[in-house]
């Protein structure tokens, strides 16, 4: 079976995003759920531990039975945990505040226009899963895919030979703890037993049907290496994930440097594109260590240039992706939704 027809057969992937218990309005968009909202309450920062008190216990439950139920500073006050009394907390603003939003897409957006709201990055990463897995639901191209996981999960990037090679960072985190063989390889480890080094299969058009099946495992590598199909999906993935969240047409093409004297606007997808396209846009000099930070660089142009502010159309706007000194990658996905130069919001 080629990689085209397994693709056709998978019917679902990414089950822990919880994407299959939310409702959708008629165009589209998610609307939250009773379902999704005890499938939050089944976290391991939410399950009431052993030692947990009665006050705890039965919140949990209340909630288990209608997840809707009001979570008041009374009910709050009777935890004799302070830890369970924020997490509780942070719970309860965060479900508050998706229920306060007709759709999910909505609640996520006023996360970054509402300057008061702030929530843990699981919680924000999360509500991108959920919001990823809907967007790509008639995808079926397992490197867009995986590439879409670098916008909720952390990733390790190492660069050799022109491969930029991007691993899930807890699975690699995981794996150097255990070996891959779970309890007993922690245990070995603790020992000071020698462990295999982590070896994670690289995504590629001979393997990438296998996807389908792990993908909830995260264990994939992807290649964005230009001209690589890991690159060309993410660009794919970006323009998807503006078309939905914002209803505005983008063409994204990688390129591998910006050569554009008129340079107008840029986004960094992350903290260290945004440092380093900010430094080189002010004609600040870059070093090469830092320079080489850069993973990915991409030029977007509006299918429609109405929607652009007045002073930019006809005008691209670059984006970067980068690793940080210890080669994390940390996507933000919102700087795709607030940064970029359109009329509306200006």
């Amino acid at each position: 079976m080629s990689v085209v027809a397994a693709a056709e057969a998978a019917v679902d992937f990414w089950r822990s995003s919880g994407w299959h218990l939310l409702d959708r309005d008629a165009s589209g968009r998610h609307r939250l759920s009773d379902a999704f909202l005890a499938a939050w309450l089944h976290r391991p920062e939410l399950v009431p531990p052993e030692e947990a008190c009665p006050a705890e216990r039965a919140l949990h439950a209340a909630l288990l039975r209608d997840p809707r139920r009001p979570i008041t500073p009374v009910s709050l006050v009777a935890l004799r945990d302070p830890d369970a009394r924020e997490n509780w907390g942070v719970f309860a603003a965060f479900r508050d505040h998706l229920l306060a939003h007709p759709t999910l897409e909505d609640a996520y957006l006023a996360l970054f226009v509402e300057p008061a709201v702030r929530f843990p990055a699981l919680f924000l990463d999360q509500l991108v899963h959920a919001l990823l897995r809907g967007i790509l639901e008639s995808a079926r191209d397992p490197f867009r895919a995986r590439a879409a996981e670098c916008l909720f999960r952390e990733q390790r990037a190492t660069v050799q030979e022109g491969a930029v090679l991007l691993a899930d960072a807890e699975t690699i985190a995981l794996r150097a703890r255990t070996g891959g063989l779970g309890r007993i390889g922690a245990f070995l480890r603790e020992a000071g037993a020698p462990l295999a080094p982590v070896e994670l299969d690289v995504l590629r058009p001979d393997n990438a049907a296998s996807y389908w099946d792990r993908s909830d495992l995260f264990d994939t590598v992807l290649d964005l290496g230009f001209g690589r199909e890991g690159l060309d999906a993410l660009a794919r993935v970006l323009e998807a994930w503006i078309g939905h969240m914002l209803g505005v047409a983008a063409r994204i093409q990688p390129v591998q440097q910006i050569r554009d004297e008129r340079w107008s606007w840029h986004v960094g997808l992350d903290a260290e594109a945004t440092g380093i396209l900010n430094a080189l846009w002010h004609g600040q000099e870059v070093g090469e260590d830092r320079l080489a930070r850069l993973l990915a660089l991409f030029r977007l142009e509006f299918r429609d240039p109405s929607v652009v502010l007045p002073a930019l159309r006809g005008r691209p706007v670059y984006l970067a992706l980068a690793r940080d000194a210890a080669g994390r990658v940390r996507c933000k996905p919102q700087n795709l939704l607030v940064n970029l130069p359109l009329a509306a919001a200006g």
